[in-house]
């Protein structure tokens, strides 16, 4: 890929396996939005971004050269070789290969680990929607002013010493219903233990996913997602609703509890199996597979 910078935006042309709806449209993020000229802005790492594509060429709005290596290039995962990644997926199956070409453009994410814990707890039974005005109302009400970009206001997510002095009301008048008592609980816990959750990244996924456990809202399938969406855990395998059609629909028989597919799917996809999860949730969903 080339890559040059004008005024306030980096271009970047013949980006491989890069597609700006894929990304944020696959249920691993919450803070991007699209505008209506298809672009789509967002907030991480305390920057505000505007991702466009058109063609071949993605751009990058409202950064500079030193950013988008110190921040976007990390951010965005764009040392893989997401090619290689599922050129060896589409020799697994066909039913792989199918969801491979129609989600090609994904890629997975490395954001930050306390903003996703919180968000995935938030996203317990709730729809995106929601999810989505949840988080930008803690960040709104209780997160550092960023700057504005297109006349829209923007904000950092919340630290965790911040939403540890709020009150569960405050937590919960933020569009979090029954789930503030479990973000009230967890920044207790990390700001009690002094927990630093940005070593967890450097255990191996089993220990990982039991130190996400200790904590108040996150069962397996959010740990899962905390692990894979931030942690760079790429052998777990998250199961959903649409992951456990997709994998009743494509690969076993009904009514297996969601530990025995996830062991199933990790067992099957192995080291590529939270790339196989991305690219499988995201075609069921979008297709409306083994819908009920």
């Amino acid at each position: 890929m080339k890559i040059h910078e004008e005024k306030n935006r980096i271009i970047v042309e013949n980006m491989k396996d890069f597609e700006p709806k894929h990304i944020f449209e696959c249920g691993q993020c919450f803070r991007w939005n699209l505008e209506e000229d298809n672009s789509y802005t967002g907030v991480a790492f305390g920057k505000i971004l505007n991702i466009k594509k058109e063609n071949n060429i993605v751009y990058f709005n409202n950064t500079n050269s030193d950013e988008f290596h110190n921040i976007w290039y990390k951010y965005f995962d764009l040392e893989r070789d997401y090619t290689s990644i599922k050129n060896n997926l589409r020799k697994i199956d066909d039913y792989l290969e199918k969801a491979v070409e129609f989600g090609g453009g994904i890629r997975i994410l490395n954001q930050d680990e306390w903003e996703i814990i919180i968000s995935f707890i938030i996203s317990a039974n709730n729809r995106i929607p929601m999810i989505k005005k949840a988080i930008e109302n803690l960040s709104k009400n209780y997160g550092e002013y960023i700057g504005e970009f297109r006349g829209e206001k923007y904000y950092s997510f919340p630290s965790p010493e911040k939403i540890n002095s709020l009150s569960e009301e405050e937590i919960r008048k933020c569009g979090t219903g029954f789930r503030a008592r479990y973000i009230k609980d967890t920044s207790f816990i990390i700001n009690k233990n002094r927990d630093d959750i940005y070593r967890y990244k450097n255990l191996d996924t089993d220990m990982c996913k039991k130190e996400l456990l200790q904590f108040c809202g996150v069962g397996p399938k959010v740990a899962d997602c905390i692990m894979l969406f931030s942690m760079q855990k790429y052998d777990t395998f998250p199961v959903d609703v649409w992951v456990k059609r997709v994998m009743e629909e494509f690969y076993l028989e009904e009514n297996l509890s969601l530990k025995k597919i996830r062991d199933y799917g990790i067992n099957k996809f192995k080291g590529l199996s939270g790339f196989a999860q991305q690219y499988l949730f995201y075609y069921a969903r979008e297709l409306g597979i083994g819908r009920k």
